[in-house]
């Protein structure tokens, strides 16, 4: 049995932590929802999982971006992540206004914890993914859904972006976003799919199963991209609406720039899992187009998985007939001689820069190796 203490011991009950006070303010809320006659939406078409932490700041423009939606049939799933500032207040408020939010709030755990706790409330055929310092244009929920609706192999789709504010972007920021924008077809998003992320995570729309068929696993490196790399390595379509349908913050305080899971390292990480275990498979060798800074980061992971190039592809001249790590450097038109004294090669195309890669693709389609089969690209 629980003992009790009285109410006047040590001058009154203990103050409970954030957490235990959001959860008492939710308890309250439904009470009242239930008074007023209002239960939560009770067969949402869309489950919007809302993950948050520490966004007072930023949650109530998100919400209103929610609630200006042209499709009305769903519900937010605002997972409150142990927040310390005014988080959990400015969820409520909202949701005292609008039962098809439906406020979670949790301890302190990270964003992959608050991901998969917001999943097993999810109860939509679709689950949208967004973030709390983000907006979506009014009609992105409609066309994600109509096209994951008109493509039933299809199980998750994502969609372009525009960065704002747009006085804080560099040369860097621009490139990644127009690489993102540049993107249009499921054949297009799986050939980048080693360069970087091919998708922001928060306009990704899925299939209900084949989001809580995988779940988020957090192995220090993106939670994001390594699941999409899990769908594309188990043979899952992932498409794109072509339309810019989410405003993506960048600022100082974005995960993606304070996480350490979101280091370029991790980032290598994650790609040498996966091109090993989707691309190379026993293969203990392969070719590698590129050394720079990309192609020797890349190498160096392989390596610690069992790896190493057999070859090192390079067009400068200086490196011509070097031996790196073992591996004779050549040039680009010895490929056909090579495959043919050896038999079918892997070549991985480790360069950075959009233009270099699509000289590389036409280079290696023109001597007739297939992508996707026999040469991928990264970064």
């Amino acid at each position: 049995m629980v003992q009790r203490l009285p109410l006047g011991f040590f001058g009154g009950p203990p103050p409970l932590r954030p957490a235990a006070r959001s959860l008492a303010r939710a308890t309250l809320l439904t009470r009242a929802q239930a008074a007023k006659g209002e239960p939560p939406i009770s067969h949402p078409e869309i489950s919007v999982l809302l993950p948050a932490w520490n966004a007072a700041s930023t949650l109530g423009e998100c919400i209103e971006s929610l609630r200006a939606q042209s499709e009305t049939r769903w519900e937010c799933v605002l997972v409150d992540d142990g927040s310390s500032d005014r988080t959990g207040e400015v969820a409520l408020r909202f949701a005292a206004g609008d039962p098809r939010i439906r406020f979670v709030p949790c301890e302190h755990r990270g964003v992959v914890e608050s991901l998969n706790e917001g999943l097993a409330h999810c109860r939509g055929r679709y689950i949208a993914r967004m973030d709390a310092d983000d907006r979506m244009h009014a009609e992105r929920l409609s066309a994600q859904h109509e096209a994951l609706e008109a493509n039933p192999h299809w199980s998750a789709v994502g969609c372009h972006i525009d960065f704002f504010p747009r006085e804080n972007l560099g040369a860097g920021r621009l490139a990644y976003e127009a690489w993102l924008n540049s993107i249009h077809t499921p054949e297009g998003l799986r050939a980048e799919s080693m360069v970087e992320c091919p998708i922001a995570h928060p306009t990704l729309f899925a299939r209900r199963d084949a989001l809580l068929g995988f779940g988020y696993e957090d192995h220090g490196w993106p939670e994001d991209y390594d699941l999409l790399l899990r769908w594309l390595g188990a043979g899952h379509v992932v498409g794109v609406v072509a339309r810019r349908l989410l405003a993506w913050r960048e600022w100082d305080r974005s995960l993606s720039r304070t996480g350490e899971a979101y280091g370029t390292d991790r980032f290598t990480l994650c790609k040498a899992v996966y091109l090993k275990q989707n691309f190379l498979g026993d293969r203990r060798r392969y070719v590698l187009w590129g050394y720079g800074g990309t192609g020797r980061a890349l190498r160096k992971a392989l390596a610690a998985r069992g790896s190493e190039p057999s070859h090192i592809v390079e067009v400068h001249p200086r490196r011509l007939g070097e031996v790196i790590h073992g591996a004779p450097v050549i040039r680009p038109e010895e490929l056909p001689a090579l495959q043919r004294a050896e038999g079918p090669l892997r070549v991985i195309a480790s360069v950075a820069g959009a233009g270099p890669r699509a000289l590389i693709r036409a280079s290696l389609d023109a001597m007739g190796f297939c992508e996707g089969s026999d040469y991928v690209c990264a970064a």
